[in-house]
C-alpha cells in the first residue's frame, strides 16, 4: 500500500522570518526601561494638572472677565479688575497688614528655630523624645490652636490680660489695635511652626562634620563664634528654604487671624488684622460675590509672593556669604 505524502517546501526558496525569543525579550526590556520612568512620575503630573495648573490658568482667565456668582459672566474686560484693585485703599490696607504680620511672626520664629535646633543638636538625655515633642504643635489641629489662643488673648478673663494685670498694667483690648492683634497672631503662628523649622535646621546641622567644630574649639573659638561662623554658613541652603517657605505661608495667612476674630472675615472693626487671603474670600464670597476681582487679587498676591521670596533669597544669601568671609 503506497501513501503519497506531500512535503511543504518554501516558495521561491524563501523561509518565513522568525524572531528569536531572546531578541524579543531584549526589545520588550528596552521599551520597559524607556517607559517606566514616565509611568512612575505620571501620577504627580496628572494630579498637578488637575489641582494645580488648571486652577491657575482658570483663575487667570477669570481675572480678565467681569464675573460674579450672582450675575454670571458679563464678558471680557481686560485689566479692568486689576485697575480697580490697585486703586482700592482697602487692598493696600490688607497688604500692609499681611506684610506686618509676616515680619512680626517670621523673623522671631526663624531665629528661635535656629536656637532650638542648636540646643537639640547637643548630647542630652531623652533627646529623641524631646525632638518628637517639638513637632507636636505642628500636628495639632489649627482650629484647636485658634480656639485656645483666642481664649488666652480674650479681652475679659483671658490669661494674657490676667498676667498683665498681675504686674500692675492695664488690660489690653487685643482685637481693637493693630499692634496688639499682630502680636497675638504672631504668637499663634510661632507656636505652631517654630518646632517644624527647628527640626529642618537640626537635620542640616547633623550633616556638618564634627571635625570642623573640634578644630575651631582647639583654635580657641567660642561656642557662639563656632555657631555663627560654621553652622550658619554651612546650612545656608536650608535657611533659604525655610525663608522662602515661610514667605509663602506668611503671605497666605488666613486661618489664624480668622479664628482669632471668632470666624469674622473682616479682621477687626477697622480691618486691623485682615490679610490678603481674607480679603480675597470676602470679595469673592461675601461682598457682591465678585469672582473676577477676587481672581485679580489672587494673581497680584501670587506676583507679590514671587517678588518677596526673591528679595528674601538675595538678602539671606548675601548675609550668609558675608559671614563666611
Amino acid at each position: 500500500m503506497t501513501t503519497n505524502v506531500e512535503v511543504a517546501r518554501p516558495r521561491h526558496g524563501r523561509k518565513d522570518p522568525v524572531t528569536p525569543p531572546g531578541r524579543r525579550s531584549v526589545r520588550l526590556g528596552g521599551l520597559d526601561l524607556r517607559l517606566s520612568p514616565y509611568l512612575f512620575v505620571a501620577p504627580f503630573f496628572l494630579l498637578f494638572a488637575v489641582f494645580g495648573a488648571y486652577p491657575l490658568v482658570y483663575t487667570a482667565v477669570l481675572s480678565l472677565r467681569k464675573n460674579t456668582l450672582i450675575g454670571g459672566d458679563a464678558g471680557f474686560v481686560g485689566f479692568e479688575n486689576y485697575r480697580k484693585v490697585l486703586v482700592d485703599a482697602h487692598f493696600w490696607t490688607v497688604i500692609y497688614n499681611t506684610f506686618g504680620m509676616f515680619i512680626v511672626a517670621t523673623v522671631p520664629q526663624l531665629i528661635l528655630a535656629l536656637m532650638v535646633a542648636s540646643w537639640l543638636n547637643k548630647n542630652m538625655r531623652a533627646r529623641t523624645a524631646i525632638r518628637m515633642g517639638v513637632l507636636v504643635p505642628n500636628i495639632t489641629s489649627v482650629a484647636a490652636v485658634g480656639i485656645v489662643f483666642g481664649l488666652i488673648f480674650a479681652d475679659r478673663y483671658g490669661l494674657a490680660n490676667w498676667l498683665i494685670q498681675s504686674v500692675g498694667f492695664d488690660p489690653i483690648e487685643w482685637r481693637n489695635h493693630r499692634w496688639s492683634s499682630w502680636t497675638a497672631i504672631a504668637f499663634m503662628v510661632d507656636w505652631r511652626w517654630t518646632g517644624y523649622n527647628a527640626l529642618i535646621y537640626l537635620a542640616a546641622m547633623q550633616a556638618i562634620p564634627k571635625e570642623l567644630y573640634e578644630s575651631a574649639a582647639l583654635d580657641g573659638a567660642s561656642a557662639f563664634r563656632r555657631f555663627w561662623r560654621i553652622t550658619v554658613p554651612l546650612i545656608q541652603p536650608t535657611i533659604l528654604f525655610t525663608v522662602i517657605i515661610s514667605t509663602i505661608g506668611g503671605m497666605q495667612l488666613f486661618t489664624e487671624p480668622l479664628l482669632f476674630n471668632y470666624g469674622r472675615i473682616q479682621g477687626g472693626s477697622l480691618n486691623e488684622f485682615q490679610t490678603v487671603a481674607m480679603y480675597i474670600y470676602e470679595t469673592t464670597f461675601t461682598n457682591n460675590y465678585n469672582v473676577g476681582k477676587g481672581a485679580a487679587i489672587s494673581w497680584l498676591l501670587f506676583l507679590i509672593i514671587l517678588i518677596f521670596a526673591l528679595v528674601n533669597f538675595l538678602l539671606v544669601r548675601r548675609s550668609v556669604r558675608g559671614n563666611m568671609t
